[in-house]
Formats: C-alpha cells, sequence, structure tokens
C-alpha cells in the first residue's frame, strides 16, 4: 500500500511540475498574458479520466497527463494554453440558450486557431498542419474563425458525426460540462473582462514581433464586444402619451374611503384620471430588403420588436407605425394601427425587393410622410439593416437607430447621429423560440 501511495504521489508531484514548467514557458513567449495565467487555477482531481474546465479552474488528472505528455512533450503547454484562452474568450459565460454540443466545439476549433496563429514552440503539436489545412477550409465557410461565427455556421450546415469526430481528435483538450455552473465562480464575467481588456490593449506592443496575434484580437473584439438587451435599446424610442389610467403613485385611498364613509358620495380627495407613461406612438420600423436580409430573420426582428412594444405599460391602444421595405427604393409601405393590424402583417405580409441596398430613400420618404401630417411627433427609425449601403449625409429630425444582424468589422462606418446595435443570429431566434414555448 505504502509503495502505491509512493507512486501515486510521484505522479502529481511530476505532473505538478510538468504544468509549471508550461506556465512558465508560456509566460516568456507570451508576455500579454502575465496577468491571466495568474488567475487560472490548476486543481489535481484523481482518476477523472479527463481534464475538466469550469470557466476559471483546470481539473487535471496527472496520470492521463503524463501520459499525453510523454507522446506528445508539447501537450501540457498546449492544455494550459486551450484552457486559458477559454477563460480570456470567456467562452463559458455565454451558454444560455445556445446548443452546447455546437459552442462547445466552436469555441474549441476557435481557441485551437489561435494558438496556431501565436504558434510558440512549446505549445506545437505534431497534428498541427493537418489542423491548419481544415482551419483554412473552415474560415473561407464560416467568413472567419471566432467561436461565434463558427457556432452560426454549424447551426446553417450542421456537420456530419464524423466531421465532428475529426474536428474533436484535432481540438479537444478539456471537458466543459461545468460550464453550466457560472454562478458558482469566484472571477465573474466582468472580472475576466478586465484581464482580457488589459491583453487587448498589452497586444499593440506584442504585435512588433514577429508572433500573429490577428486572431487574439479577432477574439477578444468578439468576446469584449458590448451587448445590449434590445428590449431596454426599444424604450428609447419611447414618447411621452397619455393614457386614461389612475395614477396609483399619488392616489391615496385611505383618505378617498374615508370621506365615502363618513360624508356619503363625498370622496375627500379625487383620484388623478389621467398620468403621463412611456408610450410608442408614432414609430418607423425600416426593413433592408436587398438579398442579404433573409427573410425568417426579419421576420424574427419583427415579431421580436412587436412583443417588446405591445408590453401593457408600453403600449398604445391605437399607434401609428409605419413598416417600411425598402432596397434601393421604397418597396412598401404598411400602416400599423393597433395589434389587429400588426397581426395581420405578421402573418400575410411578405417581404418585397431584394435589390441593391440604399438607405436614403426611407429618410426621403419619411420626410414627405412628415410633411403630409402622417405623424403627430415622430420619435424615431429603427433601420435593420446588414448595414452595406448607401447612408444619408444630413441628420434627420429624429433619432435613428441601425440595427446590424451580426457583427461584421467589413461593414462601412455609420454616421456619428446614428445609434448603433447589433443582434446575432441567436439572439433573434432564442427569442422566438421562448416565445413558441409560453
Amino acid at each position: 500500500m505504502a509503495e502505491v501511495a509512493d507512486r501515486q504521489q510521484k505522479i502529481r508531484t511530476l505532473a505538478a511540475e510538468i504544468l509549471r514548467l508550461s506556465h512558465d514557458g508560456l509566460l516568456i513567449n507570451l508576455r500579454f498574458l502575465d496577468t491571466a495565467l495568474a488567475r487560472l487555477t490548476l486543481e489535481c482531481r484523481e482518476h477523472t479520466g479527463a481534464h475538466l474546465f469550469d470557466g476559471e479552474r483546470l481539473y487535471y488528472d496527472p496520470a492521463l497527463l503524463l501520459r499525453q505528455y510523454e507522446a506528445e512533450p508539447g501537450y501540457a503547454a498546449r492544455l494550459y494554453l486551450h484552457t486559458l484562452l477559454h477563460c480570456i474568450f470567456y467562452h463559458g459565460f455565454q451558454t444560455e440558450k445556445l446548443r452546447p454540443e455546437y459552442w462547445d466545439l466552436a469555441t474549441d476549433i476557435a481557441v485551437e486557431n489561435t494558438i496556431l496563429e501565436i504558434d510558440i514552440h512549446p505549445a506545437r503539436m505534431s497534428s498541427d498542419d493537418t489542423l491548419r489545412g481544415r482551419l483554412e477550409l473552415l474560415r473561407k465557410q464560416a467568413g472567419g474563425l471566432t467561436a461565434e461565427k463558427i457556432y452560426r455556421h454549424f447551426r446553417i450546415e450542421e456537420p456530419s458525426t464524423k466531421a465532428v469526430s475529426e474536428w474533436r481528435k484535432l481540438c479537444h483538450y478539456d471537458e466543459h460540462i461545468y460550464w453550466d455552473r457560472k454562478e458558482e465562480l469566484e472571477l465573474s464575467q466582468a472580472e475576466w473582462r478586465k484581464i482580457s481588456e488589459r491583453i487587448k490593449a498589452d497586444l499593440k506592443s506584442f504585435s512588433k514581433d514577429k508572433n500573429n496575434a490577428e486572431s487574439m484580437s479577432e477574439n477578444l473584439g468578439e468576446a469584449t464586444r458590448e451587448r445590449y438587451d434590445y428590449s431596454d435599446f426599444l424604450r428609447r424610442f419611447m414618447v411621452l402619451g397619455e393614457s386614461i389610467q389612475v395614477n396609483d403613485e399619488e392616489f391615496d385611498y385611505i383618505y378617498y374611503t374615508y370621506g365615502l364613509k363618513t360624508y356619503g358620495n363625498l370622496p375627500l380627495v379625487e383620484p388623478l384620471e389621467y398620468c403621463d407613461t412611456n408610450k410608442i406612438k408614432d414609430f418607423v420600423i425600416a426593413i433592408d430588403t436587398s438579398a442579404s436580409c433573409r427573410g425568417k430573420i426579419v421576420q424574427a426582428f419583427l415579431r421580436k420588436t412587436y412583443n417588446i412594444m405591445q408590453e401593457s405599460e408600453n403600449f398604445f391602444a391605437k399607434i401609428n407605425v409605419h413598416i417600411i421595405q425598402c432596397d434601393s427604393e421604397i418597396q412598401q409601405d404598411v400602416k400599423i394601427t393597433g395589434k389587429e393590424d400588426f397581426d395581420a402583417f405578421i402573418e400575410k405580409g411578405k417581404l418585397t425587393g431584394f435589390g441593391s441596398t440604399d438607405f436614403r430613400p426611407i429618410f426621403d420618404y419619411v420626410e414627405e410622410l412628415q410633411k403630409a401630417g402622417e405623424f403627430e411627433d415622430l420619435k424615431g427609425l429603427i433601420y435593420f439593416t446588414d448595414g452595406y449601403g448607401i447612408y444619408p449625409e444630413r441628420m434627420p429630425d429624429y433619432e435613428v437607430a441601425f440595427v446590424f444582424l451580426n457583427e461584421d468589422e467589413n461593414r462601412p462606418k455609420v454616421p456619428p447621429w446614428v445609434i448603433r446595435l447589433v443582434l446575432e443570429d441567436e439572439e433573434i431566434e432564442a427569442f422566438e423560440e421562448e416565445k413558441q414555448s409560453d
């Protein structure tokens, strides 16, 4: 028994030493990762037959690590860096409403692509050349190799069982079974975000070296991108309106009922019949119907917008919303005055156009509607588009928001007076799935 215990202790000690040397090698070669390396915790967990990652801690099986290290000397450093990049890109914090089998695979591929581009000797593997070839093909198919783009590609073109198996053989190092325990982590996403922001700044000096940090920068940009709740975003376009309802905050029922009880039909305080509430009244939803905007996504966006608008505290009994379809010219204008109109449009409305994109006709058309007295008080216009078109030079007298489908670093720069929001495919799809399950 003592001999077995002694052997197990030697295995644990040797595995810990290998990981320490891997840590030091990464720190020497990748100076910009010093803070992240200091925050990733390692914990020995024997007899698991796998290395487990929960979002901030790597649980490694020492015996397994020694076998892998013997077969591939770069394995330990590769495992260390692979897990660390998951933390930096906080892949474990973005699992809600995603298909885990595709998200797990996409994150592993994105991390491995970043490691190959950095290309440091301590973390090299014999399968790297094969992996590079597969990654180059996937880059063309997915339009990039961030986890988000790869996941989106897999949702559209589901990989075969054979392809998944091949990707896992090349890219899989740690199990993600604890990613759904985010609330138990000591380090929050906000804290990892601070670390990632620092790495982004440090990369500017790092890029002067021969190492390639393009993929690192792209993934960090996606990870640290500001994300907004669309419901909150839409409320920016509400206008003050008057609705007939009791203002409970300014009405005291005690004095009111006391007056009725004491003096008969003479209440001491009359209720305030009207109060101001934030309501959507005059509003324009512009839809880019160029070929790049798919019908199902547009329908989902409209449904999402409608469901937010019809919330009881935000919705007039009668509204004046124009849904305008446009590519390079106005294709259709549907006026919505109430729930029945919107339901009919969602059920029977069709997208028309699908030509090239020019944003200017919408603004000219809305200006004509204003001059004709169509709007009492136009608060804002939301334009749902891919962002590739000609923007107007002049700022209108109402707020304008462009809602882009998916992040795209090649998208033309928007005018400074435009409010910019990005919605991902899966965000809109998740909303649809949520509504269907209600």
